[in-house]
């Protein structure tokens, strides 16, 4: 056997509709890595809608090695107003287990590396469990920072409604 049999080969390509069931997968895998399994509660006609309808709210991005769907990377424009350009906002980057360690990740990033830099992006970013340790240090080895004066704050649920009903008021 050659060097070149034991290399595997990524490929990668932007998901298509096709693809919903597989990036759900994705999705799902995420979710139970990240302990969070039980509020995934996404759906594939979600994803048909959100990512492939009308108004598509994110992109991803599909890896393969020899031609098995190996990961994702779901992202979305954002905009830095001190920049006064746009940026790419990774919201999920997922590895199937049997293929961490073989360059998947990296060729996922450098991907929206290259798309932010085709786009005229100013950063690309993303957030970071604080428990991951295998994966700051993977984004730290790229040369990503943490940004640690930053607190990412979220309303979610009831807490988004009432402050939505409170802003109905004010017309």
């Amino acid at each position: 056997m050659s060097y070149a049999d034991t290399v595997p080969t990524i490929s990668l390509r932007p998901a298509t509709v096709d693809d919903v069931p597989l990036i759900l997968r994705c999705i799902r895998g995420l979710a139970e890595y990240e302990r969070l399994a039980h509020e995934c509660v996404a759906t594939e006609e979600q994803l048909r809608a959100t990512l492939f309808g009308e108004r598509p709210a994110a992109e991803v991005q599909l890896a393969h090695v020899n031609g098995e769907p190996a990961g994702f990377a779901l992202f979305f424009h954002n905009y830095s107003t001190f920049l006064a350009q746009p940026g790419i906002y990774l919201e999920d980057l997922f590895v199937e287990p049997r293929y961490r360690g073989l360059g998947v990740g990296k060729a996922l990033l450098s991907r929206l590396a290259a798309l932010a830099v085709e786009r005229h992006c100013g950063r690309l970013e993303w957030s970071v469990l604080d428990w991951n340790t295998d994966a700051i240090g993977f984004y730290e080895k790229l040369g990503a920072r943490g940004m640690t004066d930053w607190t990412v704050h979220r309303l979610t649920g009831d807490a988004l409604h009432a402050l939505a009903a409170e802003g109905d008021t004010h017309g």
